[in-house]
Formats: C-alpha cells, structure tokens, sequence
C-alpha cells in the first residue's frame, strides 16, 4: 500500500484557511482516485472529498463550496484547501489512496489535527 504523511493542520478561528497537503510515497498516477477523510472527536470517520487521477472531484455536502482539493503528480501530494472554516470542521483529517483492485485503504495513518475555534 502506499505510504501517505499528511501535514498542514493547526489552530485557525473561524472564517479562517488552511491547506492542509497529503505527501505520498511513490507515484499517485498508480491509484484510481485520492481522498480526504475526517473524524471529528466521537463521531466516526467522514468522507470529506475525492479527486480521480484525470482530475475529476467530488465533494461532501457539508465543505462543498468551502474545500478544494487537488494533486500535483510531479510532487507525490495532494491538497486540500479548506476556507470559511467552521468549528464543527474540527476533527484529524485523513488521506487515503484507492486503487483499482483492493478500493479505498484500510492502514489509516496519523493525520493532521484542524482545530477551529469559535
């Protein structure tokens, strides 16, 4: 599986931006799609937004028009640009890779914290 380091979270008030970037280990071009998870303190493990490797995208409902995500094959990364923050954005944030044959990964990492303050 591809080995995938996530990084860019902090401390923001609302309305604020951050960009949070996934860093992977090999080539991303391998995989059907990337995405962004999160899991907030208690509740369970949210699908946040995907990217397909032509670059197709697709967005939750609830950071649809606030999130961006998008890749950069030549750096192994992919980003998420998360604007208008709210605090019920708070939670670790993950990627994860989805391959052809075996979907979505199931070795989930150590994320990256967003906290949003009120």
């Amino acid at each position: 599986q591809v080995q995938l380091v996530e990084s860019g979270g902090g401390l923001v008030q609302a309305g604020g931006s951050l960009r949070l970037s996934c860093s992977a280990s090999g080539s991303i071009k391998r995989n059907v799609a990337m995405g962004w998870y999160r899991q907030a303190t208690g509740n369970e493990r949210e699908l946040v937004a995907t990217i397909t490797n032509s670059g197709t995208t697709n967005y939750a409902d609830f950071v649809k028009g606030r999130f961006t995500i998008s890749r950069d094959n030549a750096k192994n990364t992919v980003y998420l640009q998360m604007n208008s923050l709210k605090p019920e954005d708070t939670a670790v944030y993950y990627c994860n890779a989805k391959r052809l044959i075996t979907g979505w990964g199931t070795d989930w990492g150590q994320g990256t914290r967003v906290t949003v303050s009120s």
